[in-house]
């Protein structure tokens, strides 16, 4: 009975696709049927990859890819793009149908025109997106095209840093624009992680900076941090980059800022650990560049942000990660973390914990405390010895 139901459903499926694609052709003169058809379109194969593969079958892929470029009303074009993105991304064979460059030539034009309003390119940067995300093949036209800068000078551009109002990001329109840029970026440097990209994207650093060094509030701060957080990930030359250019003391001062914030509330402590993850993300690969953090007590801020008792277990091993890396090699946040109680701290989260990845992070903290006495040690001696130098 249950086979007959989806029987009965798929070949209802497949008649109204049909339809709708009929309906598309013989409508040319109707933007507002069109846009109709197109909206049912992607409410049918919106997470239904069957409903895609078939339409990419009859034709339909490229129908609405052509029917995108070559129409003449701005609300068809749009619909065309948002229908192409959701089929994109719930197939990976109309994805793989449509990662060309051609398609990204196309999208750079939609981008670039001067009579393109805010919400085409919104819908153009968002096939980008899910012709990039997961595909590496994406990601390399993305780059070989050209897209990847024009997508860095809208990341620049879209919004200003002296005219900065998101009390309506929800409904302002370049506001969105730019978050999606954010997320299209991502997805171009990451999953797979692709260093020539992130190479690229390192170009716009010193916009991110100033855009956290004249901003909190958490709509602009995640977005920027989860760009910079994936775009510096396991690349060592872009986080040396980003250190250069005064990044980390940057992220410290917004982690000082959010910690001082009212006492930390909830959203800033949210937002805290947000701006963790990325410090830890800009050192994982260079922990000696830790040694910027000292001068803010980055170390004993984390273990302030770390007694907070609504963090979950994930966040509490960003925090931890993120305190081992600041202290493997430098010994000024060895010593903080010392003086802050941080060693019965990490051994409290040992013994409570059952959480592996949670004790492995204790751990990997607790054997720089290892490495700490020594440290500790040595410096005393060489202490004693000078003090004994200047009475004789």
């Amino acid at each position: 009975m249950n086979t007959q139901k989806v029987q009965i459903n798929q070949c209802d499926m497949k008649t109204d696709l049909n339809l709708l694609l009929e309906c598309l052709k013989y409508q040319m003169d109707c933007p507002l049927s069109q846009k109709e058809a197109l909206i049912t379109i992607y409410s049918i194969c919106q997470q239904n990859s069957e409903a895609s593969e078939y339409l990419r079958e009859i034709g339909g892929l490229v129908f609405i890819n052509d029917l995108a470029k070559s129409s003449a009303h701005c609300i068809v074009k749009e619909a065309a793009l948002f229908t192409l993105g959701i089929i994109i991304e719930s197939n990976v064979y109309c994805q793989q149908t449509l990662c060309t460059s051609a398609l990204f030539e196309d999208l750079i034009l939609f981008l670039i025109k001067k009579d393109s309003g805010v919400n085409l390119k919104r819908m153009s940067v968002y096939v980008i997106l899910v012709l990039v995300s997961n595909n590496k093949n994406g990601q390399t036209c993305v780059r070989d095209t050209g897209c990847i800068s024009l997508l860095l000078q809208l990341f620049r551009t879209t919004l200003s840093t002296s005219e900065k109002n998101l009390s309506d990001e929800n409904t302002d329109p370049c506001y969105q624009l730019w978050c999606s840029v954010c997320s299209t970026l991502c997805a171009c440097v990451n999953n797979p992680q692709n260093e020539d990209n992130q190479n690229i994207c390192c170009s716009v650093f010193p916009h991110a900076k100033e855009w956290l060094e004249s901003c909190t509030e958490p709509e602009i701060v995640r977005p920027i941090c989860s760009f910079l957080g994936l775009t510096v990930a396991n690349n060592s030359y872009v986080q040396k980059y980003f250190a250069s250019i005064g990044g980390l003391d940057t992220l410290a001062k917004v982690l000082l800022e959010l910690m001082h914030d009212s006492c930390l509330s909830h959203s800033s402590m949210k937002l805290a650990v947000v701006v963790t993850k990325t410090l830890d993300a800009c050192i994982a690969d260079n922990s000696a560049m830790g040694v910027v953090l000292a001068k803010y007590h980055t170390v004993s801020e984390l273990l302030k942000l770390l007694s907070n008792e609504t963090l979950s277990t994930g966040e509490k091993i960003s925090i931890i990660l993120t305190i081992g890396h600041c202290t493997e090699v430098c010994e000024e946040n060895q010593c903080e973390l010392l003086q802050n109680n941080g060693l019965p701290l990490m051994i409290q989260v040992l013994t409570e914990s059952q959480d592996e990845e949670l004790i492995k992070a204790a751990t990997f903290v607790l054997q720089n405390c290892k490495q700490m006495s020594k440290l500790a040690v040595t410096a005393l001696k060489m202490r004693v010895i000078v003090s004994i130098s200047v009475f004789c």
